[in-house]
Order: structure tokens, then sequence, then C-alpha cells
């Protein structure tokens, strides 16, 4: 019997082993497979986009002796205004695309009191140079030509349209006699 127990134990632990081995090795396929998917799928990577877009045109906008609330209606409202310098506002803007460096602009507005003395800063894009290199990442396919020749438009005929309804004659309207808005005087 002792015997027995001795050779169930021995049996136990080789299949126990066994079992781990074949665990190990479904695993590392496993980790195959996952890094095979992951190289085929990949996850979204948003742009981070902070604070102040500033254009070449808002920047030629700026003239000295313009009021805080005139600039700030031009510019937006500044990114960075400090209680140890009040006398200048900081535009900063930042774009951060996932595989590309980080884009970072700045202009600096300085005030004597309440009036706008100078400004200056980083060379600013226009708005179009801007929205270009926006739309320049994605751009991978060609973009299909959105015009019809006349060749191509003869191939389909014009469909007939349907009978428009009579128009009836606009109605009158009513008239409503509204209570006055203010009591009577007394």
């Amino acid at each position: 019997m002792h015997v027995k127990a001795r050779c169930s134990a021995r049996l136990g632990l080789v299949l126990s082993i066994g079992a781990s081995l074949v665990a190990l090795a479904g695993c590392s396929s496993f980790d195959g497979a996952s890094n095979r998917i992951a190289n085929l799928v990949t996850p979204y990577k948003v742009d981070v986009v902070q604070g102040n877009f500033v254009s070449r045109e808002q920047v030629e906008a700026l003239q000295p002796g313009m009021t805080r609330q005139q600039v700030r209606e031009i510019l937006g409202t500044p990114l960075v205004t400090s209680l140890f310098h009040a006398d200048r506002w900081e535009y900063v803007f930042t774009l951060k695309r996932p595989g590309e460096d980080l884009q970072t602009r700045k202009l600096t507005v300085y005030f004597t009191g309440e009036v706008l003395q100078r400004s200056e800063g980083d060379e600013m894009p226009t708005e179009t140079e801007f929205v270009a290199t926006l739309g320049s990442r994605g751009n991978k396919g060609k973009v299909p030509v959105l015009e019809a020749t006349p060749e191509q438009l003869a191939k389909y005929p014009a469909s007939p349209r349907p009978p428009t309804a009579p128009t009836a004659a606009p109605l009158e309207p009513a008239s409503i006699s509204y209570p006055p808005l203010e009591a009577p005087a007394r």
C-alpha cells in the first residue's frame, strides 16, 4: 500500500509538471498572437491642442494705443496673466500630434495701464497655412474629382420633375386684440 501511494504521488507530480508546461506553452503562443494582433490594430491617438491659436492676421490687427478690451476682442482671453506682471498678457499655443514634434507658438502683449504698448513673439502662420497643416496629416489617398463633364452627365437622363401643386393664396392674419402691458393709471 505504501508503494502504491508513492507511485500515485509521483504520477500526480509528473502530471502537474506536464500540465504546467502545457499551460506555459499556451501562454507563449497566446502572447505571440496578441503581439501580431497589436501590430495590425493600432489605437487612435488624439491630437492634443492647448492654448490660444493666434494667426498672423490677428497680430497684424493689433495697433499700439488699443485698450485691453479691444485686444481681448481680437486675440481672445490670454492663457497666462500674472499678478506680478499685470502689464503683460501671454498667449501660448501648443499642438502635440502622435509621431511628430511638439509645435509651440508664443505671443506676449505689453500694456501701459489700459493701453497696448507693443507685442512680440514667434512668427505666426496665417489661418490658411494653419488649416492646411491640420488637413495634411490624414490625406494619404487621392481626393476624387467632384465635377462631372458634360459627357458624363449625358449618360444619365434628367428625371422628370413631379408636378407641383397649385399654391393657395396666403391667408390674412386674424385680427387679434391683446390686453395692455401695463395697468391703466388710476
